[in-house]
């Protein structure tokens, strides 16, 4: 594998981060996160498309762009490989309603062909895609040992419109995979919080997929606020400083919720992810030193019982994480490198929810984690 990366800037134009010396046009893969605003100009693609003649090229808006150790806004991170012995096959489909995120996760996974079939990456929108029934769908259809991970598109912290494009410009409510094959490739991955729990652990005793109505029999928004105090008049926006953590006791491991909406009428509270009813689920809140020993354990994960480190290591982080983190969110990506050393190529995107198996091997959907996924060609 031999990688390229590039990264643009109004201020700057475009800036060559790491040069794999070798032709542009043998580039058969192309992976491009970039601010809503630039991808949403269609002669982003045409100009990389000409670069890039021969590749695919997959292109998601984010919530922050992450390049070598740098965490960038309002930019454009550009990844161009080289596979020398991996194939890749593509799948991409538009979703209409939220509703409709698990036939489409089946759709997704009956395009690729299930025969020595490696790894799905795949990217959905992040406003009109459920993610839990995606990743559901696509389990439901592909081989167990297959390994999917990836995440939700973003768009900064104003959760308005979020856009993919897999070969083409960028647009709302598209979902995209590609597949990696062959015995040449390994993936590995790793996904880790670090957030602290505080108060009482209730019970979901309402919910409809991703919306919560009721905690111990109680309104859930009303319960929230009480917990977050002055943060409530901020809310939904001060949600992503106080996730969710739910339990269910049938679960090998708890899964981290983030909200996305408040209904002030029903008192219910929208999630990225799934609230089955019958679950456990308690307030967290952040630490920051965690948070950032959370990012290294989550690419050390990905090295465990690895001597060869990886070509390329994709980062998938949650926004709720950048914005809490702030002026120091570089360092959760610096602890990163330390695990890797320079020769790995790092790349990535903020995300408003991160795809990847957990403890017990099922995929989910997470949130609020330093989600990593790691490429490496034997």
């Amino acid at each position: 594998m031999k990688i390229q990366q590039h990264k643009f800037s109004k201020a700057k134009g475009w800036e060559v981060i790491r040069d794999g010396q070798f032709d542009p046009a043998l580039s058969n893969f192309i992976i491009v996160f970039g601010s809503t605003e630039l991808l949403s100009d269609k002669t982003v693609y045409d100009e990389i498309r000409s670069i890039y003649p021969n590749a695919t090229i997959l292109l998601n808006s984010t919530a922050g762009e992450i390049i070598d150790t740098q965490v960038n806004d309002d930019s454009i991170s550009l990844t161009a490989i080289l596979l020398e012995k991996t194939t890749i096959k593509t799948a991409i489909i538009q979703v209409q309603h939220e509703q409709d995120s698990f036939t489409a996760g089946k759709a997704l996974a009956m395009q690729l062909d299930p025969n020595d079939l490696r790894n799905v990456l795949v990217i959905a929108d992040g406003q009109k895609v459920n993610g839990s029934d995606l990743v559901d769908g696509l389990q439901s259809s592909l081989p167990k040992e297959v390994i999917i991970t990836g995440g939700l598109a973003g768009d900064g912290a104003r959760f308005a419109k979020t856009v993919i494009g897999l070969n083409e410009a960028p647009l709302e409510g598209r979902v995209a995979a590609i597949g990696f094959y062959g015995n040449n490739i390994t993936i590995n991955y790793g996904s880790v919080g670090g957030w602290d729990s505080f108060g009482h652990e209730r019970l979901i005793t309402k919910a409809k997929q991703n919306v919560l109505y009721e905690l111990d029999n109680k309104p859930a928004l009303d319960i929230y606020k009480k917990y977050l105090g002055d943060y409530a008049k901020d809310l939904p926006l001060s949600g992503l400083l106080f996730p969710l953590s739910i339990r269910n006791e049938d679960y090998n491991s708890s899964l981290v919720r983030t909200i996305l909406a408040v209904n002030e009428e029903d008192k219910s509270l929208t999630f990225a992810g799934n609230m089955p009813e019958g679950s456990y689920a308690r307030l967290m809140t952040a630490n920051f030193d965690r948070l950032i020993e959370g990012a290294s354990n989550a690419a050390q994960k990905t090295m465990d019982g690895n001597k060869k480190k990886p070509d390329l290591a994709l980062l998938i982080s949650c926004v709720g994480r950048k914005i809490v983190l702030n002026q120091r969110i570089e360092e959760e990506v610096e602890v990163v490198r330390n695990i890797y050393g320079n020769e790995t190529a790092i790349t990535g995107f903020y995300s408003y929810g991160e795809i990847c198996p957990s403890l017990d091997e099922k995929c989910d959907l997470h949130n609020q984690t330093m989600t990593i996924t790691t490429l490496t060609e034997e």
